[in-house]
């Protein structure tokens, strides 16, 4: 699965200054930041986490459930690509991030190293 290199070169510049790491994951490319996915690109679509206080709002801006196959992803959205006009596009990465921001810190994980 390929994601779009322009609307991947648009969510760069809508970060902005923010602290982010970029990571290919789902096929497509993620956006990290302080460890959580706030935005992702998957084919021409844009990938937003808001978590359940925030999913009903996204969906009512028209935003639609993220899905995964057949199983849809609790607290992400989907926004097609042909829909993110610059001022919009900027709202929802702004939003993404926010909540991003306001989660903790996921901890480092221990991937298979001995602890003393």
């Amino acid at each position: 699965m390929a994601y779009d290199e322009d609307l991947a070169e648009r969510v760069r510049q809508a970060l902005g200054g923010i602290d982010h790491d970029t990571i290919k994951m789902f096929g497509g490319l993620a956006f990290m930041v302080n460890t959580h996915m706030a935005v992702g690109i998957i084919r021409d679509e844009l990938m937003l986490r808001f978590g359940p206080e925030g999913y009903d709002a996204a969906l009512a801006r028209g935003a639609v459930p993220m899905r995964m196959g057949e199983r849809t992803m609790k607290g992400m959205v989907s926004v097609p690509g042909d829909d993110l006009v610059p001022d919009a596009l900027q709202g929802w990465v702004d939003e993404a991030v926010g909540y991003a921001l306001a989660q903790p810190p996921k901890k480092p994980k221990n991937r298979g190293r001995a602890t003393s």
